[in-house]
Parts: C-alpha cells; sequence; structure tokens
C-alpha cells in the first residue's frame, strides 16, 4: 500500500471521472454494474449534450451521482475524484494526461491514479511522454487493455501453463484476429487524427494478448525479447469508389478514402525471445472489412503437443429470424452486427466476454489499495512499440530488426501531414 493510500480510503469506493463520453466510456460505464467498490462521480468531454446523457446514464445505471463537469480542469478539481479513465479520441491523450499532470503536481487535484484506453497513443514519441508523465506526478497507472481480462483467456492460458506446459514444454505459436466491418466514429477512419488505420486501432488489442499468453505465469511482459516484426497492410474494401462514398456520406466531408485512406487490412508476424533463447511468434489479423454477424474476435496458442482456440462468434447462444421478422438497424446482438435476420450469434454479456468488467475490476481494486496493476503504462508503451514496427515493416516491404531500428520519431504513413 503507497503513502497516499490509508487503511480507510481502502475500504470505500474508488470515487472515478471518465475523461470522455463516447461509445467507449459507455461500454466501460455498463461494464462498472458488475464491479464493486466503484463510483463514477464526474465526466468530461468536449460536447455538452454528450456528456449530459452520460450523467444521466450513470443515474440510470445508479453507478454514482455524477457531474457533467463544463472542463477538464473542473472534473480534475473534483474534491470528491480518486481517479480518472482516459476515454476520449486519439488525438487528445497526449494533450489530456499533460493537463492531468500539470494539475496534479500544482496541488490543484488530489487524484492519485489514473487508467488510459487503449492504444495509449500514436506514435512511440507521445506513448514514452505519457508514461513519463504519469510518473512525475506520481500517480498509480494502468492501461485498459480488456482482452487480456477476458475470462476465456485468463482460464484457458492458466490451464495450459499448469497442465500441459510442465508435460510438452512452453507455447510457442499465440494468433489472435480481430474483425469487423469498421468503425463508429469519423475520427477513427482519418489516419491524421486516429494515427493509423486498422493496425493501430485494433492490432493494439491482438499483439498485447499473444504476448500475453506467450508470457510465463507470473512473470514480466519483458521476459519475453521482442525480436523482430514482418507486416502486410491494404485497403481491401473501404477505397473502391461505392464504398468510399457511403463512407463519406455517413461520416461526413472530413473523411474521403478517394483521397486519403487509411488501411482496413492488416496482418502482423512479432517474433521474441524467451527466457532460455528459444524464439516465439505472435501472429496478428486484424479486418475493418469484415462482414458478417458482428466483431469476431479469435485467440489461439499453440505448443508441442496441445492448442488453444477461443472465438467471440461461437457462441452458447443464438436465435433465428425469418425474413417476416423485420426491424430497426441495431447492435442488440452482438457488437457491430451487420444483419437482424437468419442465424444468430448472440453475446448475452458483451462487456465480459471482451474482458471489460475484469479489467475494470482489477484497475480499481488496485487503485484503492495503491498496487501496480498487471497492465500499465509501461505496456502500452511496449504494443505502441510493436505497431510502430509492423508499420515500418508493411511500409518499407522487409523484416524491421528491433536490435537496429530506433522507431521514436517514425509516424505511419497514413498519420503524416500531406504536401
Amino acid at each position: 500500500m503507497t503513502a497516499r493510500t490509508t487503511a480507510a480510503e481502502e475500504r470505500r469506493p474508488l470515487r472515478i471521472g471518465f475523461i470522455g463520453s463516447g461509445f467507449i466510456a459507455h461500454f466501460h460505464l455498463k461494464s462498472l454494474t458488475g464491479v464493486r467498490n466503484v463510483e463514477v462521480v464526474g465526466v468530461y468531454s468536449p460536447t455538452p449534450e454528450k456528456r449530459a446523457a452520460f450523467a444521466a446514464s450513470v443515474a440510470e445505471l445508479d453507478l454514482g451521482e455524477c457531474t457533467a463537469h463544463e472542463s477538464l480542469e473542473a472534473l480534475l478539481a473534483d474534491d470528491r475524484l480518486d481517479a480518472v479513465w482516459i476515454l476520449s479520441p486519439n488525438h487528445t491523450r497526449l494533450e489530456t494526461m499533460e493537463m492531468i499532470a500539470a494539475q496534479v503536481k500544482a496541488g490543484r487535484s488530489g487524484i492519485t491514479a489514473v487508467a488510459c484506453e487503449k492504444p495509449l497513443a500514436r506514435t512511440v514519441a507521445e506513448a514514452r511522454r505519457m508514461l513519463a508523465l504519469v510518473e512525475e506526478a506520481g500517480l498509480n497507472h494502468g492501461y485498459l487493455e480488456n482482452q487480456l481480462f477476458s475470462t476465456a483467456v485468463v482460464r484457458g492460458k492458466e490451464i495450459i501453463w499448469r497442465r500441459a506446459v510442465p508435460n510438452s514444454g512452453r507455447p510457442y505459436l499465440a494468433r489472435a484476429a480481430e474483425e469487423h466491418s469498421g468503425p463508429h466514429e469519423p475520427w477513427f477512419w482519418r489516419g491524421d487524427m486516429q494515427g493509423g488505420g486498422v493496425l493501430l486501432d485494433m492490432m493494439c488489442h491482438s499483439v498485447e494478448v499473444g504476448r500475453f499468453m506467450l508470457t510465463r505465469p507470473g512473470a514480466a511482459r519483458d521476459t519475453l525479447r521482442f525480436k523482430s516484426a514482418s507486416a502486410t497492410v491494404a485497403t481491401l474494401k473501404w477505397a473502391q469508389p461505392k464504398y468510399a462514398a457511403d463512407l463519406k456520406a455517413r461520416m461526413g466531408g472530413g473523411v474521403d478514402y478517394t483521397k486519403r485512406p487509411a488501411e482496413d487490412f492488416a496482418r502482423g508476424l512479432l517474433t521474441f525471445v524467451d527466457e532460455d533463447g528459444q524464439e516465439v511468434i505472435v501472429e496478428a489479423t486484424t479486418s475493418w472489412a469484415y462482414v458478417g454477424p458482428g466483431l469476431r474476435i479469435v485467440i489461439e496458442l499453440l505448443g508441442p503437443e496441445y492448442a488453444l482456440e477461443f472465438s467471440t462468434l461461437n457462441t452458447g447462444l443464438k436465435v433465428f429470424m425469418s425474413r417476416e421478422v423485420t426491424g430497426d438497424q441495431g447492435e442488440d446482438l452482438v457488437e457491430k452486427q451487420n444483419a437482424e435476420q437468419g442465424l444468430m450469434p448472440v453475446l448475452e454479456d458483451e462487456a465480459g466476454v471482451y474482458g471489460y468488467t475484469d479489467a475494470n475490476r482489477h484497475m480499481i481494486e488496485c487503485f484503492r489499495a495503491g498496487r501496480t496493476p498487471m497492465e500499465t503504462f509501461a505496456d502500452g508503451v511496449a504494443v505502441i512499440e510493436m505497431l510502430m514496427a509492423l508499420y515500418k515493416s508493411a511500409e518499407e516491404g522487409r523484416v524491421i530488426e528491433m536490435a537496429d531500428t530506433d522507431l521514436t520519431d517514425y509516424r505511419p504513413a497514413v498519420s503524416r501531414p500531406q504536401d
């Protein structure tokens, strides 16, 4: 327990504030209905209507008395606040962390911890700055990579390492795929704002869950030394004239894939070296061009005499709707749902299946007790290093050897200013 956490504070609920009130903020909020010892007492986002609606949702879910603040400074100055969750768009996260660090160091905020949504930043330089800021401010910190906390991932890893590894050897290949039909908001589609395309947006999940599955239980994540990266990216669907026009109509004039497309498909191969000098591999595939029942996450772990497989669309619950059943489009069965008829998988608890509930439970209990979370900003930095190596490999058409590469100033081509 740190000096900043008293026994009384550890017993009472953690009072948190949300920075951001969009799709992912509401996803996190819903997950908190399955978490004890937490109250949501504040929210800030630039749009008054959205932050007011978010505060109303907090009340509806009975998760606390939430104030919708008109500025980030006002949120941070709220004396009820113990910690904040950074859930704002990628291009705002460094500026947000700079404000948090400045307010804490100046004594204008009493928070003791901060959690940040993935990815931590858009470049290695930004990610390292995020880590430096949170450490300079003396704050506990957690990186909100939900897939590491998925019950299937946690339980599957435990079984493999306990039963299979002692008999036949460590796992040597982790495969992870995440695919859907495209993001919800315009900024996701813009490389200058998001920082990339699908590789940054979704492979941040896949590379880290793969690294986690290959890491020996109880060992530090960096016991796997990052050796090399190889990648391919492409824009397969959304630059086609028909779909580019559809995207522009739905997302606005700032998203024009006839002029500035980001990749909607990415495949990456990451090689690591374990404690004994043995190579292990993470193979990741992501896409915004997958049209199926909805968001599909597939995770595999392979070793000498065993295999693990998990797919979010292989659900126990399915429903069938005939062509006579009609209704509005929605996402009430599964995230990124693409149909309302036929045989449909149903995720009865998306927040739990994807790992959000247990990720938030872990962060909240660590912050209450002053413990370092399992996943921190340092892991967020490592993820960005992996992703930038993959982008560089795809751009240059070669394997990137990490021993010979400095990624500090590297930016994906799609995120660079145009002439």
